[in-house]
């Protein structure tokens, strides 16, 4: 079914796909992906049939000409598509494509710099007088020589590199090859806005605005320890208003959605959303699933840590809001991988599926999860990101052939194992590919699950249970053990059937009345009266 132009509200009830474009689909054999990959794939993400996974969006990850020092998002041109990946013939062939099949298409906005390629910068080095000077940030050295501050990139090193011919410093958070635009600086304003409307009167449903949390920069001479670059986890008031700037633009074309990337703790995010006003980002990725603790491991897989804080989110964000939950992406080890430390990864990753498509809140999904595949450890020799992400990065594996059903050359990466690909999976009813299909479209026909409210409503020790709600319409009940031992969850008589379960030996045991839920190791379950 086409997508409908009137509702401007899909996507609060949408599930959404990163597609990775280097490594989703090759359609000429040069070993990396691109747009007419995508194209010939879109069948499987949503042909109207419950065959195909069933997502309602796409969000393709950036296609725009670039050096690649970041693998594009060091943007050498916003309004174009690289070679590499096709043209903007090809690009509006998928936004048809897409669309005719009911998929919106989100793009990546690279918000917080360029490429030092992109004209804008090569202008803005040429002179100190050059008319795109300001729209970077630019400093004299220190008094005794040497970068104006102490700031860190991201990527790790000075967040300053000197530019020989005009002895000046300049700005990134990132790589040196992506420096900083000024958003303080109108111009910076108007042409990123222009950058927007160009790719919406495309037919662009909407944006992922990467990195949000570096658009404000700290005075000159702030204690980096205080106030670093990263963030430290905080969202600066000034950020929040280049974010409302963005989101008026958006306003001109109904129906758009933009989703903000910024790692911060829940109670961070409602200043990502405007606050009560709601008048910012309409959505914010939640990365608290994924990102680094203090001690420097990533969240576990923890029935009472989720539960905490799925009530420190619920707490946080303004009335109206819904967070948008990832539990992987590019730029972090697989789920699978992640929590693999007993060789229980898989076990895990089936009842990963449930929770990220059963709790409250807009569900990003990365591709690749859906057939479980793992992190694949790159030989030095072809490690190719600077961040060192490639793991995460591999190649979709679509059949079992030399290729992969990703390409007929050689792959840009490697692959990851033969026995994880989508064609063994498609007809396998126990296949984690079988239960995502069937939990996506199964949230569709579930108002509670689609839009409902959430109550936690038990939690255990190993055990966390929600309750999806929605009007006029009967309740579901998500239910998670997250020990590698069975466990009990006491229901209150009004759940009777197992809708869905990430283990075939999930049990309903006792009378109407006083029902228990017995959940096998690492297992989930949705129940329905």
């Amino acid at each position: 079914m086409p997508v409908d132009p009137l509702d401007v509200d899909w996507w609060r009830e949408a599930v959404i796909y990163q597609v990775y474009p280097r490594s989703f689909a090759d359609g000429d054999g040069d070993g990396v992906g691109d747009l007419r990959g995508v194209i010939a794939r879109l069948d499987y993400l949503n042909d109207g049939s419950e065959r195909s996974l069933g997502v309602d969006a796409i969000w393709v990850s950036p296609v725009y000409p670039s050096p690649m020092a970041d693998f594009g998002y060091d943007v050498a041109d916003h309004c174009d598509v690289d070679p590499l990946f096709g043209d903007l013939a090809t690009f509006d062939l998928l936004v048809r494509g897409c669309h005719a099949r009911g998929i919106r298409v989100l793009l990546d906005f690279v918000i917080n710099h360029t490429s030092d390629q992109h004209p804008w910068f090569v202008d803005a080095r040429a002179s100190r007088g050059s008319p795109h000077r300001d729209w970077y940030y630019w400093r004299d050295p220190a008094p005794g020589g040497g970068p104006p501050d102490d700031w860190t990139a991201v990527f790790g090193g000075s967040a300053w590199t000197l530019d020989v011919a005009t002895g000046q410093y300049y700005l990134h958070s990132f790589l040196p090859q992506q420096p900083d635009l000024n958003w303080e600086h109108p111009a910076v304003v108007d042409a990123m806005g222009d950058v927007l409307r160009f790719w919406m009167a495309r037919g662009v449903d909407g944006f992922r605005v990467d990195a949000v949390q570096q658009l404000a920069k700290p005075d000159i001479g702030a204690d980096a320890e205080v106030v670093s670059l990263i963030g430290e986890g905080r969202i600066d008031p000034r950020v929040t208003g280049h974010l409302r700037t963005v989101r008026r633009v958006l306003d001109e074309f109904p129906g758009r959605v933009s989703i903000a990337e910024a790692y911060v703790p829940p109670e961070e995010l409602a200043a990502l959303y405007g606050g009560a006003a709601l008048d910012a980002m309409h959505l914010a990725f939640h990365f608290e699933f994924i990102r680094l603790t203090a001690d420097g491991a990533y969240t576990p897989w923890d029935a009472p840590r989720m539960a905490a804080l799925l009530r420190r989110t619920q707490a946080a964000l303004p009335p109206g809001a819904l967070p948008c939950y990832a539990l992987a992406n590019h730029d972090v080890p697989r789920f699978r991988s992640r929590h693999d430390a007993d060789g229980r990864g898989p076990e895990r990753a089936r009842a990963s599926a449930l929770f990220l498509l059963g709790v409250r809140g807009v569900p990003c999904m990365y591709a690749g999860e859906e057939i479980g595949m793992p992190d694949v450890v790159i030989p030095a020799e072809r490690r190719r990101d600077p961040g060192g992400r490639d793991g995460a990065r591999t190649p979709m594996q679509w059949d079992r052939s030399a290729g992969r059903g990703f390409t007929s050359g050689h792959p840009w990466l490697p692959f990851g194992p033969i026995e994880v690909d989508v064609a063994a999976q498609l007809d396998d009813e126990r296949s984690l590919l079988s239960l995502y299909r069937r939990a996506i479209w199964l949230r569709k026909a579930e108002p509670a699950l689609r839009g409902g409210d959430q109550a936690i409503v038990h939690e255990g020790a190993s055990t966390l249970a929600l309750r999806r709600q929605a009007p006029g319409a009967r309740p579901v009940l998500l239910a998670l053990n997250t020990a590698s031992t069975p466990a009990r969850v006491p229901l209150d008589g009004e759940f009777a059937r197992v809708l869905l379960a990430s283990d075939e030996h999930v049990q309903l045991k006792g009378e109407a009345s006083a029902r228990t839920l017995v959940l096998p190791a690492l297992a989930a379950a949705w129940l329905v009266p």
